[in-house]
């Protein structure tokens, strides 16, 4: 059969005239979600989606880079600053924050201050606690040293050269020398101007002179360059006393041709800039040379060890004719023999806990006890440990109350010491042999007992070694009681030692 044709002369045929088309070529003429009408969209907006979330990170990294910008230098630089820039408020017009801490630094954060009526000698208004009033027997300890005239709690830094200038201990009768100007001015200025532009030149010149003259050079209490480089505000070392002992104690650990403002870490520094006057120490030779007692240690028996070695001895005792060490404030040495020395934690984690200012983090300029309120706890404290303020405040009350305990001790054997001394030479009922003896213990005794009363943290710094060191100055001073009464004392017993927290490197 021929196919047929329409009126358009179109082939056609059955199969042609009768076709239905199958689902499947009906969906293959359906629009694509891609070609719909509707769906035009969806490319726009996926766009327009990519573009938000890319300008999103954008702004995010931004903001990131800008906060680290500012946290690397959270200052405006509103003046130059360099090694000749000795005023404190001049630097506080690139660090705000931090001179209004530092002026805090005058506030009374431990209830010390007790109100007293100006005169021309002493123009303050302000005295603090008398710690020979609080404790006689300290008096009877330093009789014949000028720290038995007048011995007070100290005050923040804004008050260091004031009260210095002030204390009936640096009055011309006592000739002290230019060296306790040392830990109490800042240093840069005194240096630069006795030294002409050489300052260790000018730190032995100062040492040279007499307290009077010397304080006529200091024109700031301890300043923002004390601490820190003008240029890089990196933490740095200026007390060359600092830097030759340090380069000691270094050595003895076998780290030799140690330079503190090279090789220390910023974390140790944090310690180290306190540490250039927190410190025992003693004025050396003919030019009274501020010199650090560490060639053979930080422990007070260290310390001991090589003043005998060297032959030194601050003063003879008015009553019982014993050849006397004062200690001073080895804050330092304490903390070094403690448990948060062996972690890591330093004076400024503690007593200039960071702040957070903005992006940056601001270690607090007023310097105080963590123990001053809550905030300072919790900035402090509670950074490691995991407890309240209250808890935290009840657990540094126990460490000192210990501690108090055996001071009260130590002082009692020492107080009946000095007494039996006297006694003894006076009622001539003991030899010269067994009254030397006696005046050894004494000394040793006596030097333990002042090394840890003169420390400021009362115990706290180093708690075991503390307590350690009180007991082993009760028994010295009871072996000089027995060796008046011609008992020798033969307990094999050596002197307390430091704390151990971390295992030896052979370990």
């Amino acid at each position: 059969m021929s196919p047929t044709t329409d009126n358009n002369d179109k082939p056609t045929t059955p199969e042609a005239v009768e076709h239905t088309p199958t689902p499947d070529e009906v969906e293959k003429k359906k629009p694509t979600t891609w070609t719909g009408p509707r769906k035009r969209w969806v490319p726009i907006v996926v766009l327009l989606f990519v573009a938000v979330v890319a300008a999103g990170l954008t702004w995010l990294l931004t903001n990131i880079f800008q906060h680290k910008e500012e946290a690397r230098n959270p200052f405006t630089k509103v003046v130059e600053l360099d090694d000749s820039t000795y005023d404190p408020a001049v630097w506080g017009k690139n660090f705000p924050i931090q001179y209004e801490q530092y002026k805090k630094t005058s506030e009374d954060t431990d209830g010390d201050f007790v109100k007293v009526d100006p005169t021309a000698d002493d123009p303050r208004e302000y005295h603090t606690l008398s710690r020979i009033e609080m404790e006689p027997r300290a008096q009877l300890m330093w009789r014949g040293y000028a720290f038995s005239v007048d011995y007070t709690e100290p005050r923040g830094h804004e008050w260091a050269l004031e009260d210095q200038k002030h204390t009936q201990r640096t009055q011309p009768k006592f000739k002290q020398p230019g060296t306790c100007l040392n830990c109490h001015a800042s240093m840069p200025e005194v240096y630069d101007k006795l030294g002409n532009g050489d300052r260790m030149a000018g730190f032995h010149a100062m040492n040279s002179m007499s307290y009077e003259e010397a304080v006529q050079h200091a024109s700031s209490t301890i300043a923002c360059i004390d601490c820190h480089d003008p240029k890089t505000m990196e933490l740095r070392i200026t007390r060359p006393a600092f830097m030759e002992g340090i380069k000691k104690a270094k050595a003895l650990e076998g780290i030799t041709d140690y330079d503190v403002n090279r090789d220390a870490t910023n974390q140790e520094m944090r310690t180290y800039v306190c540490a250039q006057c927190h410190v025992e120490y003693y004025f050396a030779g003919e030019g009274k040379t501020l010199t650090f007692p560490w060639d053979k240690g930080l422990t007070a028996y260290d310390a001991m060890a090589y003043y005998d070695e060297v032959g030194w001895t601050d003063y003879k005792h008015a009553e019982s004719g014993a050849p006397i060490l004062k200690a001073q404030h080895p804050d330092f040495e304490t903390w070094s023999q403690g448990i948060h020395a062996a972690n890591g934690v330093t004076c400024a984690d503690c007593h200039m806990a960071y702040q957070r200012n903005g992006a940056a983090k601001v270690s607090n300029h007023q310097i105080m006890s963590p123990m001053a309120n809550d905030e300072t706890i919790n900035a402090s404290c509670l950074t490691c440990h995991h407890s309240t303020e209250a808890e935290m405040r009840q657990r540094v009350e126990k460490i000192q109350t210990t501690w108090q305990r055996s001071l009260n001790v130590s002082f009692t054997a020492l107080e009946g010491l000095i007494n039996d001394i006297k006694a003894a030479e006076a009622n001539g009922t003991a030899t010269e042999e067994q009254l030397t003896l006696a005046r050894d213990y004494q000394r040793k005794a006596q030097f333990v007992v002042d090394y840890s009363f003169s420390e400021n943290g009362r115990g706290f710094h180093a708690p075991q070694y503390s307590v350690s060191m009180l007991n082993q100055a009760t028994d010295w001073a009871r072996s000089g009681q027995l060796a008046l009464r011609g008992v020798s004392v033969e307990n094999g017993v050596p002197p307390a030692i430091p704390e151990k927290h971390m295992p030896n490197k052979e370990n």
